[in-house]
């Protein structure tokens, strides 16, 4: 009888542990081991089974009488910009970091709901593995931490997202030979050379797709009086962005944007064409093609040589801009590699990383 109560009382130790392995599924699931990449722009999230389980705008919707969350993700972001004066819709993280501590926390709760809602009686802890760019300062790294923390998360993983980008296309990270990844995010854009497991020089810019949708908007206000909102200026760049003005036959047709003339406030309706929108980006570009240099300067002579042979590849959002590899190319004399999936690469190494905790040294805690 005692060696079955204490078998018993074993057994119920076992569920309750959250390091126990039969807590991850099912009535008595404690523990959910997640991977995110929480991006200025949207955020992904990867179960344990390497499956995107949400990907969302980062936008979580507040009432300011309470404070309380309204709507996160692409429910936030359909109020932003029309919100009443009930309604604070925020964007949490701005050029790659958290500017509002309060709202991160309760968009990322928000999004983890969206994982284990209604699977679960109790609400589980929390492992996870989350991407952050490689020029995070450590305020900004603790402020990652201490959100994800105060979301349930138990034990938490930090990877540079250019380390995270580059497992999540394929590349031996350990292995010893140079690979160098450029990461443009919503943010930041984050550049990386790669070798032997750990990052041997880097460049990290508040430069990336925000500074381009904002290019755009000084643009259609300055050269075509019209006001165009964040969110048109988002539609014009994935309608007719390009980093070329020629693009042969990947010419895209022109883009009709309505708004109001910004002298008169009557309505306009204006035909944008990728050339001019080329010619509008073309700053923002140069600062990106500045950090690639940078950070091809600080780089040894045999990892450049490695750099040569393997290429170089482009992530994030920004790699979906039209003509960009071919720019690049053309100004550094080297092949650039658009990935697969460049909108998830960053989430898909986080969430190889989530399986190797134990293995991967450049994971910080």
């Amino acid at each position: 009888m005692g060696s079955f109560m204490e078998g018993l009382s074993n057994g119920f130790k076992s569920l309750l542990d959250p390091r126990s392995k039969k807590s991850r599924s099912g009535f008595f699931s404690f523990v959910q081991e997640i991977a995110m990449d929480l991006g200025t722009a949207n955020t992904i999230i990867i179960n344990s089974d390497g499956k995107i389980v949400v990907d969302e705008p980062s936008v979580v919707a507040l009432d300011k009488r309470t404070e309380k969350m309204r709507a996160v993700g692409s429910k936030a972001k359909l109020m932003y910009e029309k919100e009443n004066p009930d309604i604070r819709v925020i964007r949490p993280l701005r050029d790659g970091v958290i500017a509002d501590f309060s709202a991160c926390e309760q968009m990322m709760r928000g999004l983890i709901g969206m994982v284990h809602s209604g699977r679960h009686f109790f609400s589980p802890s929390l492992r996870m593995v989350i991407g952050v760019p490689s020029g995070s300062t450590e305020v900004e790294l603790r402020a990652v931490r201490d959100s994800a923390e105060r979301a349930d998360g138990r034990d938490v993983y930090l990877i540079f997202e250019p380390m995270a980008a580059a497992v999540g296309i394929g590349l031996d990270v350990e292995a010893p030979e140079g690979n160098m990844i450029v990461d443009i995010g919503g943010g930041s854009t984050e550049i990386a050379v790669i070798s032997l497991g750990g990052i041997v020089t880097n460049s990290s810019i508040r430069t990336a797709g925000d500074e381009l949708t904002f290019a755009i908007q000084d643009y259609m206000s300055s050269q075509h009086n019209v006001k165009v909102s964040e969110r048109m200026a988002e539609r014009i760049k994935i309608a007719v962005g390009s980093a070329l003005t020629d693009l042969g036959d990947d010419a895209p047709d022109d883009y009709i944007v309505n708004g109001p003339n910004k002298i008169t406030a009557l309505p306009m309706k204006v035909p944008v064409c990728y050339q001019e929108i080329a010619h509008c980006l073309d700053r923002t570009i140069t600062l990106i093609e500045n950090a690639v240099h940078n950070a091809l300067e600080h780089t040894p002579q045999e990892l450049y040589a490695d750099l040569m042979t393997n290429g170089i590849w482009i992530t994030g959002g920004g790699a979906l801009l039209r003509g960009l590899d071919r720019r690049l190319e053309a100004k550094f004399q080297m092949p650039f590699h658009i990935a697969e999936d460049p909108l998830r690469s960053v989430a898909r190494g986080a969430g190889i990383a989530l399986k190797n905790v134990d293995r991967f040294t450049f994971l910080m805690r």
